[in-house]
């Protein structure tokens, strides 16, 4: 007897799979940014307190490393479209996966924002700024591109084929190097080298956080694209 048997289109597959990765990458940004300004702003690290910079980068570095084990498996855990940028760059993703990654995370970044806004009322919900380069928008720019070019790099090396097991402990690389460089950049920026991350609290702070946002988006973008070249110019031959 015949039996007819039902398959799932391949193309309604791929579709489903792909938004998981777009909603996973949606969901690892809202942690990164809800927590990591949240720290930041419970900790008064706009205050340049010691202790609150060191906590708040501790604070980014372990959202990282704990979505980095939660949805690396999903989408890779870029959570910051100037990894995706990367990645894109150096063809580890393709172009339609490269808008839907950063559509999730500026959609995530967004609603961490608003959540933020929500619990933290008129304070600076973590905002990035330019006060700490005394207003100095090349500076700013110079600070956020190297910053954001050595991070990428850390992603790009820390994820290669070539590494082989090491790959297994790619996600502690990536978030212990997220804690220095924000123990370096928070007293320019407040450390953004991730668009998504700077997008959301601005769009909710306003003021200034608003106004120089394009500063959070051009340097990270621009750092990512050195850092893509540079890897391919180093980059091992696979075994």
């Amino acid at each position: 007897m015949l039996t007819l048997r039902y398959e799932e289109p391949l193309c309604l597959t791929l579709n489903i799979n792909s938004m998981k990765k777009y909603i996973a990458e949606c969901l690892g940004t809202f942690v990164l940014t809800f927590l990591g300004c949240g720290a930041a702003v419970s900790l008064g690290c706009a205050e340049a307190n010691t202790a609150a910079v060191v906590g708040t980068a501790i604070a980014f570095g372990l959202s990282v490393v704990a979505m980095a084990y939660t949805i690396g498996g999903i989408s890779g855990c870029h959570i910051n479209p100037a990894i995706t940028l990367g990645c894109l760059v150096t063809g580890r993703i393709s172009f339609k996966d490269c808008c839907g990654y950063m559509c999730g995370q500026v959609i995530g970044g967004i609603l961490a924002g608003a959540l933020l806004a929500f619990l933290y009322a008129g304070s600076g919900l973590g905002a990035n700024g330019i006060a700490g380069c005394d207003n100095n928008v090349v500076t700013a720019l110079i600070v956020e591109g190297v910053l954001t070019a050595l991070f990428v790099l850390v992603v790009l090396g820390s994820t290669h084929k070539t590494n082989g097991a090491t790959n297994n402990f790619a996600g502690l690389a990536i978030g212990l190097s997220l804690i220095l460089i924000h123990l370096v950049g928070i007293h320019f920026t407040g450390t953004s080298v991730n668009p998504a991350r700077s997008i959301g609290p601005a769009i909710f702070a306003g003021g200034d956080a608003l106004a120089n946002v394009w500063v959070f988006i051009v340097g990270p973008f621009v750092g990512a694209l050195v850092a893509a070249i540079l890897w391919k110019i180093v980059e091992p031959c696979e075994k």
